[in-house]
């Protein structure tokens, strides 16, 4: 499942208080997604990193009542069971954690409770891992907590990366590299010695790191140490390129005379650059510029400008482009 599909079996799970768990392979964005689902519902969100625990953790600190009797005192990282509010309780990186706090967390999640502690009504029960094939830590999950739960794939989607790269800033040039080698989104190879390989998470880094401006002797090496050293020769060979892309303000303002690129590699580059300017003043310079680029980069152009502001589908200009391209669009 992609992430828009596991962001809305979550809505639905988070509905009936179902617990679930998450697999996949480092960096695909698991986290991510459940951060994401809980902002959109107003949640609160406790990320607690179940390797981190003993077994006696989940239960608290015993203590003596003014009768003389012995009673628990949950640790904070648990909502206190009179919150009123509603939330997730995350618990990532279970399977990461050795049996004995696995098996601390059976009555959390069938039974909402751990000893005397109660989650309250509100909160729901949210678990993530890594596959045991990915090569990370990892313990076998027993049984009897598997099935405590629904298990999801979290599978790597190239066009909900892209969307979500978009909203988040990641950089024009990195989203067009994707774009152009979707096979290096996620190229995790369990069996590579190499400890740096591409994930939508590594490319967040690489994003990043151009922003700080490196020096130009240093970036290489900085791209490598992210997204290993193959990816990293071609994302920078594909840079070249990407930086003799025509100017958008000329583009812009000389939709019918400016040059159209001849390499596949400058038009993803290019459509990226443009889309990012769409909107009701430039749309039919847009549009124009998309008449001249080769039908398949015309009609990617157009569709990341409607991504952009949907509205610009009802728009004379894209009207214009669709009858034109209609057997294309076909």
């Amino acid at each position: 499942m992609g992430p828009e599909q596991i962001a809305s079996a979550l809505r639905t799970l988070l509905s009936i208080r179902q617990p679930v768990f998450l697999w996949g392979a480092p960096g695909v964005g698991k986290s991510q997604v459940v951060a994401q689902v809980a902002r959109e519902k107003g949640l609160i969100l406790r990320d607690i990193r179940a390797v981190l625990l003993d077994p006696v953790d989940l239960r608290g600190l015993p203590r003596i009542t003014k009768s003389g009797v012995a009673a628990w005192c949950p640790p904070a990282f648990l909502p206190p069971e009179d919150e009123k509010t509603e939330g997730i309780l995350f618990l990532d990186e279970l399977n990461s954690a050795p049996p004995l706090v696995q098996a601390a967390c059976y009555q959390l999640i069938l039974d909402r409770a751990i000893g005397e502690y109660h989650l309250p009504d509100g909160w729901c029960i949210v678990a993530a891992g890594n596959r045991e094939k990915d090569r990370s830590v990892t313990h076998r999950m027993p049984a009897a907590l598997a099935n405590r739960m629904v298990h999801l794939d979290f599978d790597v989607s190239l066009d909900d990366w892209l969307v979500w790269a978009r909203k988040h800033d990641i950089r024009n040039d990195v989203r067009s590299f994707i774009r152009f080698r979707p096979r290096f989104l996620h190229n995790f190879d369990p069996a590579s010695a190499e400890k740096a390989f591409p994930s939508p998470r590594s490319w967040e880094f690489v994003s990043h790191v151009l922003d700080a401006a490196p020096e130009d002797e240093v970036l290489y090496e900085l791209v490598k140490g992210t997204v290993g050293q193959v990816c990293a020769a071609e994302f920078m060979g594909y840079r070249a390129v990407w930086q003799d892309i025509p100017d958008m303000e000329e583009v812009l303002d000389k939709p019918d005379t400016v040059k159209v690129p001849e390499e596949p590699a400058a038009l993803y580059a290019l459509c990226e650059v443009l889309a990012s300017a769409a909107d009701d003043d430039t749309i039919d310079a847009l549009a124009e510029y998309a008449m001249r680029m080769p039908p398949e980069f015309g009609v990617l152009l157009m569709r990341d400008c409607i991504q952009e502001k949907s509205s610009l589908a009802g728009s004379s200009a894209f009207a214009r482009w669709a009858e034109a391209n209609a057997e294309v669009l076909l």
